[in-house]
C-alpha cells in the first residue's frame, strides 16, 4: 500500500542546524551563527521557517515536513514552535547562516535567543524569497525585525539603484551598518522613549514625495498595523500596483516581537 500524506514515510526529516557563535549586535539584537553542511546552507534561504525547541532540550521532537510542504508535527506535546525569520548572511563554502533576533518579549524564539549558546540545535522546516523586485528607484521601510531582510535587499540591489531606506529602531545605540548603493538615501529614525509599533515608520513614508516614473519597487516590513497603512498609502497616493510592492507584517501590538513573515 501507498504511504498517504501524514504517513512518515511520505514525510522528510527537517533539517537540523546547530550553533556555533553568539553575539550582540546592539543591546536589543542578538546574532546567532549556525552551521550545517554546504548544501543545507546554500538552500537555507533568505526566508526561512525556523523550528525553535524549548531551551535546554538535548533532543527536540522535530516535525517532518510533507511531500507537499506541510509540516507534520508529532503527537503529543514537542515543545518546538514556528518562526519566520530572514538570514543575515549565507555562507555554504563556509558552512554557516547568520540569524539576527530582536531580544525583547517573552517569546518562545526571543527566549531562545536569550539563552543560545554554542552548542544549541535550530531547525528549518521551509524557506521563501523576500518578495522584493528589481526597480531603478526603491524604497525599504521597516523596524529593527526587518533589518535582515532590508540589509540583503539593499546588497543585493545594482549599483545605480536610487531610493530612500528608513528604518526605525529605538535609538542611536540600536542602529548598524546596512550598506546600500551610493543612490539610496539611509534614514534612520529614533522612536527615543515612544513603543515599537506606532506611527514613526508610516509618518515618514507619508512625508515622501512620490517619486517620478513607474520603474519604482517598495519593500516594507513591520508591526502590522503599520504595515496597513503604508500598503494603503504605497496603493492610494503613490498608485503601485500589486507587482510594484511587497508589504508584510512581522509582529502584532501586544504580542512578543517575533517576526511572522
Amino acid at each position: 500500500m501507498e504511504p498517504t500524506e501524514d504517513d512518515p514515510a511520505a514525510a522528510r526529516p527537517v533539517d537540523v542546524l546547530i550553533v556555533s557563535a553568539v553575539r550582540d549586535v546592539t543591546p536589543a539584537v542578538r546574532r546567532v551563527t549556525l552551521t550545517a553542511p554546504a548544501p543545507v546552507v546554500a538552500a537555507a534561504g533568505p526566508t526561512l521557517s525556523l523550528l525553535v525547541p524549548r531551551v535546554g532540550d538535548p533532543a527536540p521532537r522535530w516535525p517532518t515536513v510533507a511531500r507537499d510542504g506541510r509540516i507534520v508535527w508529532p503527537q503529543g506535546s514537542h515543545g518546538v514552535a514556528l518562526r519566520s525569520y530572514t538570514a543575515r548572511r549565507q555562507d555554504p563554502a563556509a558552512g554557516e547562516l547568520d540569524v539576527d533576533f530582536v531580544l525583547h518579549g517573552d517569546g518562545p524564539a526571543a527566549t531562545w535567543a536569550a539563552a543560545a549558546a554554542p552548542g544549541a540545535l535550530l531547525g528549518v522546516a521551509s524557506t521563501a524569497p523576500l518578495g522584493e523586485g528589481p526597480a531603478s528607484w526603491l524604497l525599504v521601510a521597516g523596524d529593527e525585525t526587518a533589518l535582515p531582510a532590508i540589509s540583503r535587499i539593499l546588497a543585493s540591489a545594482a549599483p545605480g539603484t536610487r531610493g530612500v531606506a528608513l528604518l526605525e529602531v529605538a535609538g542611536p545605540e540600536e542602529e548598524q551598518p546596512v550598506p546600500a548603493p551610493p543612490g539610496v538615501e539611509v534614514r534612520w529614525l529614533h522612536r527615543s522613549g515612544a513603543a515599537a509599533g506606532t506611527d514613526l515608520l508610516a509618518d515618514a513614508v507619508a512625508a515622501l514625495p512620490r517619486p517620478e516614473g513607474e520603474d519604482v519597487f517598495a519593500w516594507v516590513g513591520a508591526e502590522s498595523a503599520t504595515v496597513r497603512t503604508v500598503r494603503a498609502d504605497l496603493r492610494g497616493r503613490w498608485g503601485l500596483r500589486r507587482s510594484q510592492h511587497h508589504a508584510i507584517g512581522y509582529w502584532r501590538r501586544g504580542r512578543a516581537m517575533s517576526p511572522a513573515g
